[in-house]
């Protein structure tokens, strides 16, 4: 039947105003929306840019440094920095060879470059380090050792080349195990004064042999537009990458070898807008793991990690791939990873999330797709809110809102292991097109509301189905 004149105008408006209305509905429905997903990705992405630098070189031998690994280049390359800084910018440039130097502390504008065939070798003597500089160490602010490539409220720098930069960990791994026994001179001490509120100013450590922390390797502070990018960077005494306070970072084509302990490989503390794309980790501790201060401190300083993207990306040993926490009292937002590969029985997991009651924080807006999970011995996705057997406290952390998408696993001990808090129930999980072969526990879920199964496979067993 054909309709004519009116009657057809009619129906052509009843049409065009439907569909007016279903794309009112739809926009009305997007800006309301609280959980960005994988649509805003692209728009994150334009946030992120690297920075670009003045087209001049300045060689570190033209200053001084002596090729080696014998004698101590920290002056030279202080000098070439400060001359690229006032001229401008551009790269200071390690040549072929071996360099030893102390700690390296960028200036605005420049790009330390290590050369294809060089290796800049860091001084294991921990007075180089002195004098003392602002860190924040396992979430906490302190005036301590200097970290070996140190930059403080910088804006355009960067460390590249295809060279290597080697932290003689080591030397340092002593002392680090040390350390770490919870209560340890250092340990003790920094915590009680962060929890009396003492100053940071006044939180002096790295006086003596036995009282200090063992230094971050590349750790920016308060500074923005950085480069990390095609370097080799093995044997950090602690954490390799640990980028404090910074936006716009861009992290690119790294191998990070560092077997020793805490020797986590990326760790963007309290950072926003940080792109991590193809590196490959191989490390003794998380290979990423995403921070936001700890305890009563970093509830101080209140500032989140968040629009994090993980791409393209291989991670070997580990206790975790990409890891949310522990130090995450300032809390986590909008994490994005994709495309990576994770595969070896010193893996414990693919995703993870860890905190306590004593830490807190929060985790909002988690997504993962397309990840090949060969084997961990732990589980593809953990959720711990008792991490260090702490299950009590004031501060009871909350999730919301974890997208896993298209990820496959041929070995492990959980699929998904899920242990939040009592009175803080994880929420709004959602796994689709997944398949965990040989999971040999199945999955664990404890204080869980709406978890959302769709087309997973976990063993022999299909799921589709919500569960409260």
């Amino acid at each position: 039947m054909k309709l004519k004149g009116k009657a057809a105008i009619s129906i052509i408006t009843l049409i065009f105003c439907t569909t007016l209305f279903v794309g009112c509905q739809s926009d009305v429905t997007a800006k309301n929306t609280t959980a960005p997903g994988w649509e805003n990705l692209p728009k994150l992405l334009k946030q992120i840019e690297a920075p670009v630098f003045k087209k001049q070189d300045f060689v570190i031998t033209d200053f001084g440094a002596v090729e080696g690994g014998k004698v101590k280049c920290t002056d030279a390359i202080k000098k070439a920095i400060a001359k690229c800084n006032k001229s401008g910018g551009g790269r200071v440039v390690v040549p072929a060879g071996k360099f030893l130097t102390g700690p390296v502390h960028l200036k605005s504008n420049v790009n330390l470059h290590v050369s294809e065939g060089a290796t800049l070798l860091f001084s294991t003597d921990y007075k180089d380090y002195l004098p003392q500089v602002l860190t924040r160490w396992e979430g906490v602010e302190s005036m301590n050792l200097s970290p070996l490539i140190y930059a403080w409220k910088c804006k355009n720098i960067a460390v590249t080349g295809k060279g290597t930069i080697n932290g003689q960990g080591p030397a340092w791994w002593a002392w680090r195990k040390q350390e770490s026994r919870p209560y340890s001179k250092s340990n003790a001490t920094l915590r009680k004064w962060a929890k009396e509120g003492m100053p940071v100013k006044d939180r002096i450590q790295g006086t003596s042999e036995d009282f200090h922390w063992c230094p971050t390797f590349i750790a920016p502070m308060h500074s923005k537009n950085i480069l990390i990018e095609d370097l080799t960077v093995i044997d950090s005494p602690f954490w390799n990458l640990n980028p404090v306070y910074c936006e716009n970072l861009t992290v690119r084509r790294l191998t990070i070898e560092n077997d020793g302990p805490n020797g986590d490989g990326c760790n963007p503390d309290s950072c926003k807008n940080v792109l991590i794309e193809d590196c490959y980790f191989n490390t003794g501790d998380d290979c990423i793991a995403i921070k936001s201060g700890r305890d009563t401190d970093g509830r101080r300083v209140n500032i989140p990690c968040e629009n994090i993207i993980v791409r393209n990306c291989k991670m070997k040993n580990g206790h975790g791939g990409v890891v949310i926490g522990s130090e995450m009292s300032g809390g986590v937002r909008n994490v994005y990873a994709e495309n990576c590969v994770m595969d070896s029985p010193d893996l414990n997991r693919a995703l993870r999330i860890k905190t306590n009651p004593e830490r807190g924080g929060y985790v909002e807006n988690v997504y993962m797709r397309n990840c090949t999970v060969g084997q961990v011995s732990d589980a593809v996705f953990k959720v711990n809110f008792r991490y260090a057997k702490v299950s009590e406290g004031d501060f009871i952390p909350w999730l919301k809102n974890v997208n896993i998408e298209n990820v496959t696993s041929e070995k492990s001990k959980y699929g998904i292991f899920i242990d939040a808090h009592k009175d803080s129930p994880a929420k709004d999980i959602t796994v689709k097109n997944c398949t965990f072969k040989n999971a040999s526990k199945g999955n664990m879920f404890k204080n869980v509301e709406n978890i959302v199964f769709e087309n997973v496979k976990i063993n022999d067993e299909v799921f589709n189905k919500t569960m409260n």
